[in-house]
């Protein structure tokens, strides 16, 4: 495979991921990511490139969600908070996990997050806030923190995870909790852990161009595809294709 095929097919392969994480509330790294280990990536190398890519993302994404109101800046402080220490924790575990348990969490997670997602015929769909006290706070951030581990660490689905989380603990409809997904998930956490790990681990820097710019227009359309359409269509592809890609990496 020359340099030209292998570019095009990770700028499509980002297009596609990012576009179709923003439309669902996470799951860029059920396709990016396994396409970049596909392509003969170490599991760290693959991780620390898709996590600086990612970031654009969460910039695309944002830039259409500013033209929303669905953001109260306190609670996204509050997810802030309670993910990015986890994020940095999970960038340093992950360099010394060899790459073969990592592959396999990574498939189990996988395969899992479609399978649950199978059972859900309504998520989200009206704003009824709830657990909004001490005690709930002190749960949703305990769960919080162990999605940002994941985060930094095994990479995949945990923006579906956070959006779930928003939806079924805190009581948000799927547009709302989508919103704080992409901003804090996709540019705050993501941010964080490819700082860390660009540090620590090796990326490929020949690639982040054209993963930068899919991910960009990808989170960008997706944002604006999200509120203009929803997103019950694309639930069901999302799920064909977190099981298949799982699959795939378990076997």
């Amino acid at each position: 495979m020359n340099a030209v095929t292998e570019q095009l097919i990770v700028f499509i392969a980002s297009l596609i991921a990012n576009t179709f994480s923003a439309l669902a509330g996470g799951g860029a790294g059920l396709i990016q990511f396994p396409v970049l280990i596909f392509l003969g990536l170490s599991f760290s190398v693959a991780l620390a490139t898709h996590k600086v890519a990612s970031v654009a993302l969460g910039v695309g994404a944002t830039v259409r969600y500013l033209k929303e109101d669905f953001v109260e800046r306190n609670f996204a402080l509050f997810l802030l908070l309670m993910g990015v220490p986890a994020v940095v924790l999970g960038s340093f575990a992950i360099v010394s996990i060899p790459d073969a348990l990592a592959k396999l969490a990574l498939g189990l997670l996988t395969t899992g997050l479609g399978v649950y997602s199978v059972f859900q015929t309504q998520l989200g769909q009206e704003y009824t806030p709830r657990h909004r006290d001490r005690q709930g706070f002190m749960i949703g951030g305990g769960l919080l923190f162990a999605i940002g581990f994941l985060n930094g660490s095994i990479a995949s689905g945990t923006g579906l995870f956070t959006t779930l989380l928003l939806v079924r603990w805190f009581g948000m409809d799927y547009k709302r909790a989508v919103a704080y997904t992409l901003i804090i998930v996709g540019l705050f956490w993501n941010g964080t852990g490819a700082i860390v790990l660009a540090l620590i681990a090796e990326v490929k820097w020949s690639w982040i161009p054209v993963l930068l710019i899919g991910s960009f227009i990808g989170g960008y359309t997706g944002a604006h595809l999200a509120i203009l359409k929803g997103n019950r269509w694309i639930k069901r592809s999302y799920e064909v294709i977190t099981i298949l890609v799982g699959l795939k990496l378990l076997f």
